[in-house]
């Protein structure tokens, strides 16, 4: 019996044993309370994960941006140029409820902890969704998060600015408590040394401009990329726990703009959200987020226990 033959690929992947080993020396500089405070709702993540994922993705990080430190200092010296270095752009990509916010924050607070880069900002962009009165006009409300949904050209503009240095660029905020833009409400970033920009769909590409003047992917100003994978009945379980948690929570408020699903029952709520799960947030992962996947420099693989199992890195 012929031996099965494993296609090529451009990733290596590492169990978690052994991207765990990876970790090499890097302190944990993490401590319990703080891990609390980062950890997103319904997500099971322990000191233990942190060492055996996020030391060593941090580690791999931190080389990442110092040699692009070297590679803009030898730039500086060749062009004789005086500029500043521009921000080290990390992309985070996939599903509703794979996780995006909380290894965003995890990440962002340990990068913060190498003395090369201290000052590293995260940005969702939640913020660049069309206001709701504008998705309501264009028949978008149940395409929100869809590529179509977002104010693209204002992403690429932000991240131009950041690349091209700019201080003091600004970004919209979103709210999930109004599931809306604040009008007026910005957020503002300086000049950090990383910038970790997380949504659904950093990694869609599109169709090029004919011109061939913009730059034309939101990809395009990233570093390098990351991207949360988990089995598709994995990523429903956790959409429908999520729901449930926020019934009992932030749904209760009366500002909320799902405060119409407090009062539901057990049955009612475990359908509206396998309801929403399937029209919108599966549609969307299957048309627009998993494809995307192969795209990205780092895939996290996570299993059923939040628990990461493998990680594939792109081959240099």
């Amino acid at each position: 019996m012929l031996d099965k033959i494993t296609p090529p690929s451009p990733y290596r992947t590492f169990s978690r044993r052994e991207w765990a080993k990876l970790r090499d020396d890097t302190p944990l500089t993490l401590t319990a309370e703080e891990l609390e405070e980062l950890r997103g709702l319904n997500e099971r993540i322990d000191l233990d994960e942190v060492v055996a994922v996020y030391l060593p993705l941090s580690r791999l990080l931190n080389l990442y941006v110092a040699a692009t430190q070297k590679l803009f200092d030898a730039t500086k010296k060749f062009a004789h140029i005086s500029d500043h270095k521009v921000p080290y752009i990390i992309g985070m990509a996939g599903s509703v409820a794979g996780g995006k916010s909380t290894m965003g924050r995890i990440l962002k607070t340990l990068l913060a902890r190498w003395p090369n880069h201290p000052k590293v900002d995260l940005l969702p962009t939640d913020g660049f969704l069309l206001p709701n009165a504008q998705l309501e006009r264009e028949g978008l409300m149940e395409r929100k998060g869809f590529p179509e949904s977002y104010n693209t050209p204002k992403i690429l503009e932000f991240l131009s600015q950041i690349k091209a240095g700019k201080c003091g660029v600004t970004a919209p905020v979103y709210s999930h408590m109004s599931y809306d833009i604040i009008e007026g409400k910005t957020i503002t970033i300086d000049q950090p040394d990383i910038l970790i920009v997380e949504g659904l769909n950093v990694l869609q590409t599109g169709r090029p401009p004919r011109d061939g003047k913009a730059i034309p992917y939101v990809s395009d100003f990233f570093d390098f990329s990351i991207y949360i994978d988990a089995d598709e009945e994995v990523l429903r379980t956790w959409y429908v726990d999520r729901f449930f948690s926020l019934r009992d929570s932030a749904f209760q408020n009366p500002k909320s703009y799902f405060h119409r699903y407090a009062n539901l029952s057990d049955i009612e709520t475990r359908q509206t959200a396998n309801r929403i799960w399937e029209s919108i947030n599966l549609l969307n992962l299957r048309e627009n987020i998993l494809p995307t996947r192969q795209r990205a420099d780092l895939i996290v693989r996570k299993e059923a226990d939040h628990h990461v199992s493998s990680v594939s890195m792109r081959k240099l």
